[in-house]
């Protein structure tokens, strides 16, 4: 709890991914992915429940024995690859509400999918979220600039086009003003957002820049990537903070 508030903490890890299989339960470091979720929400003592949201008993069995809590099974109908996180965050707060009899004021979503988040980054979420009244807060990491918007193209037929046409005026990086893409270290969301608007975003929505080392991991290279910067020294246990 802070300020009052109560934190639901939900961890969206459902069986089925096509880029990796069974992502959630490899392990990074000796501990699956899933795991390193439990881990780090141990550190976070103003949380008030956290849930893991799956289908699948595998991921429920290393879940548990991390420190999550598996009270519900995820419905067949929320275990698709087109399911949207709004859907599984509403199931899981409803859901643990009416198990719970209270009512959740946050709900943090944490993916499995970026083990190298560190508790303070979550914090800072979630104060961000309270100190401006905010629908949601989003992490976010600058895009590289060779994947700007303005320099990227598209295959029309046998030509080749700007897919933006106000691409063909960026000669140099330095005109190009700074984009920035979803990292997935942690969303803050009100349970006004989620319920009331039905959104994970909302009208009001800020962000917290990480500059630090961010791996998302959506397929084998990128668990390669993650596995080559525990070598190189960045390692979870020790993000810790």
């Amino acid at each position: 709890m802070i300020d009052a508030r109560k934190i639901l903490v939900v961890v969206p890890a459902r069986g089925g991914s096509k880029g990796v299989e069974l992502k959630n339960l490899r392990p990074l470091g000796g501990v699956p992915l899933v795991g390193l979720v439990g881990q780090l929400v141990g550190k976070l003592d103003y949380v008030d429940r956290a849930v893991v949201s799956t289908d699948h008993p595998d991921i429920v069995a290393a879940a548990v024995d991390y420190g999550l809590e598996a009270p519900f099974m995820r419905p067949e109908s929320l275990s698709g690859d087109r399911i949207a996180d709004w859907d599984v965050l509403y199931h899981a707060l409803l859901a643990c509400e009416e198990m719970d009899h209270c009512r959740y004021d946050i709900v943090i979503m944490l993916q499995p999918t970026s083990p190298f988040r560190c508790p303070s980054q979550v914090t800072k979420t979630i104060s961000h979220l309270l100190d401006g009244d905010y629908d949601a807060v989003w992490t976010v990491s600058e895009t590289d600039s060779k994947s700007h918007p303005l320099k990227q193209l598209i295959l029309n037929g046998d030509r080749l086009d700007y897919y933006d046409p106000a691409g063909a005026a960026i000669i140099a990086r330095q005109q190009l003003v700074p984009v920035y893409h979803r990292n997935g270290v942690a969303y803050a969301i009100s349970r006004e957002c989620l319920v009331g608007k039905k959104s994970i975003k909302g009208d009001k929505t800020s962000y917290v820049v990480i500059d630090d080392l961010v791996v998302n991991i959506d397929t084998e290279l990128d668990f390669k990537y993650a596995e080559f910067m525990l070598q190189q020294g960045f390692s979870p246990a020790e993000l810790l903070d």
